[in-house]
């Protein structure tokens, strides 16, 4: 099933791309490829939660973190749509890059990631999303952000 029609059928709607807050664009398409630039789990312009993944008390849980991967790769999406017309232009996932802003003590980064990987796989099938990947703990992200996604995709 195409890309777009796959998105109505889970009940996504692609936000629309925020204003980048920088210097720099929300996606960029070179040769075959779209590079998108690391994406936060923006819902209508503000983060759901704010601070470190972890499993303390004041620390944002696992799994909330791992939904909020997913939000982050659907706005990656729209970031990506926003430059090539259509996701059903794309013919491979090649790389997904999470930052998770983890407690010291947190190692689970990949679990998080996996929300956002997840998500590309339900969405362009098994041979199209399969990708490769880094899933990287860091001190802290923009807006204080729990994660952030990246995403290069090939399309034609």
């Amino acid at each position: 099933m195409p890309a777009e029609s796959t998105l109505a059928s889970l009940g996504i709607v692609l936000p629309s791309v925020p204003a980048p807050a920088g210097a720099y664009v929300p996606a960029v398409v070179s040769g075959s490829y779209v590079y998108t630039a690391g994406q936060l789990p923006l819902v209508e312009g503000a983060l759901p939660a704010t601070g470190k993944v972890g499993d303390g008390h004041g620390l944002v849980p696992a799994s909330d973190a791992h939904d909020y991967a997913r939000t982050a790769a659907i706005n990656a999406l729209a970031a990506a749509r926003s430059v090539l017309g259509s996701l059903d232009r794309i013919t491979q996932v090649v790389k997904v890059v999470g930052f998770v802003a983890s407690d010291p003590s947190f190692t689970g980064q990949p679990g998080v990631v996996n929300g956002a990987s997840e998500l590309l796989g339900a969405v362009f099938g098994p041979e199209i999303g399969a990708h490769a990947r880094s899933a990287v703990g860091v001190a802290v992200l923009p807006l204080d952000s729990p994660v952030e996604v990246e995403l290069v995709l090939e399309f034609v």
